[in-house]
């Protein structure tokens, strides 16, 4: 998808600006126009900044403009709707913050944004001067509340997915988090073992003039080819973890790195679910908030986290162009659960899509939580248990010997 800046003028005659996701620019205009606007002109957005990818999709590293936390988009958030359901001015409301912004990134994000307000530009437009600070779906809520004139309750509704979406970020996090510790604590453990001990007892064992066994013999050999060529074993192993990662930002490494994330035997599972919350607490968010259908499936798409997710969400929003409902590509898609496309099928017979989508995320958010804290518990014992094989194994190995001989010597003075 490609982002198009556009002008326009709205049924009463108000220029509007902004942009929007489409395959071209015919595209691009067809829906420009199915929302009643009569387009005065459409091009292309070129990023700004040096773009890291290769090939793949995203903001890149260094996008232009101030940025601001995600805990601080929701202060700002929470804040700015107190003060516009207050009664303040945008404008006046939009200084204060300024005034009390705590960080520079946000002082910054907020400052453009009092400045464009007061030119005479749509916030939502403003917010386009910020990518860092505001994500697409951030402005397109905000600009449903401009045209709406609920700016307060759609920035209420904005928080609360803000902090929806930080809880389930966080819940993830805690379950990697210790996984990862406990990884660099068996590679350095066993790094220190076979660099810094290991090596010692060579001299002890060739002194003893005995055949070792075979365990022993490997581990010796092994502990003395890493002392002997450390930088090579520690470059290539670096050399791998950024070859991984710079793969994962092309889009076949990036395709098949998603692809492996919804396969794996334990983690997939919750990737998926992961996916499925999101997916649905996004798509409920806009929806309610009067965002239109076409601009809601391209901003779900893009913050899916998944480009498995991401195409069947595309596919189906060329299925819904078409006249057709939603859940019948999400159907044919083998990414989405039965439940899942049964209750928005019901959601779209029935009208209460938004209402249904909201039930699904706060099931998947309640399924989350159950399968972070079971990984969690799993994943504890299994790595202490490789820690002690690869620790004892180290150990053992070492001195299988020197229990063999002290045996001989006890059975020889019986």
């Amino acid at each position: 998808m490609t982002s198009f800046k556009y002008a326009a003028k709205a049924p009463g005659g108000k220029t509007v600006e902004g942009t929007i996701q489409a395959g071209d620019k015919g595209e691009a205009l067809a829906e420009l126009r199915r929302q009643n606007l009569v387009v005065t002109m459409v091009e292309e957005q070129k990023l700004r900044g040096f773009q890291f990818s290769l090939g793949g999709k995203g903001a890149g590293l260094f996008a232009g403009g101030p940025s601001a936390t995600k805990q601080e988009l929701v202060i700002f958030t929470r804040q700015l709707a107190t003060m516009v359901g207050a009664g303040l001015a945008l404008l006046e409301s939009l200084e204060v913050l300024a005034e009390q912004a705590e960080t520079p990134g946000m002082k910054k994000a907020v400052g453009v944004l009092v400045e464009e307000v007061r030119s005479g530009v749509d916030l939502s437009v403003a917010m386009e001067k910020c990518p860092r600070a505001f994500d697409p779906l951030y402005i397109s809520m905000v600009r449903a509340g401009e045209v709406s004139g609920q700016m307060d309750i759609i920035l209420e509704r904005l928080a609360d997915y803000q902090e929806a979406s930080e809880n389930l970020r966080r819940e993830i996090r805690s379950a990697m988090t210790y996984p990862c510790i406990s990884m660099v604590l068996v590679i350095g453990i066993t790094s220190f073992l076979m660099l810094g001990v290991v090596p010692g007892f060579r001299s002890v064992f060739d002194s003893m003039d005995t055949e070792l066994p075979a365990i022993t013999q490997l581990t010796l050999d092994t502990a003395d080819f890493m002392k002997s060529n450390w930088g090579l074993c520690f470059g290539g192993l670096f050399g791998l973890i950024a070859g991984a990662f710079l793969f994962a930002k092309t889009e076949m490494g990036g395709w098949f790195f998603d692809r492996l994330a919804l396969r794996l035997p334990v983690f997939g599972p919750l990737v998926r679910k992961v996916c499925l919350a999101r997916f649905s607490r996004t798509f409920a968010t806009l929806i309610r908030s009067g965002v239109p259908i076409m601009s809601t499936l391209d901003i779900v798409a893009e913050t899916a986290g998944n480009r498995v997710v991401s195409r069947a969400v595309l596919d189906s929003r060329e299925s819904v162009r078409g006249g057709n409902l939603l859940s019948e590509p999400l159907s044919r898609s083998k990414v989405f659960p039965p439940m899942v496309v049964r209750m928005i099928a019901i959601g779209e017979r029935t009208g209460s899509l938004e209402a249904l989508l909201e039930k699904i995320a706060e099931f998947y958010d309640a399924q989350v939580k159950a399968a972070v804290k079971s990984l969690t518990s799993m994943i504890e014992p299994l790595l202490i248990t490789v820690m002690g094989v690869i620790v004892g194994g180290v150990v053992m190995s070492v001195f299988l010997p020197i229990l063999d001989i002290v045996g001989k010597l006890g059975s020889q003075g019986g």
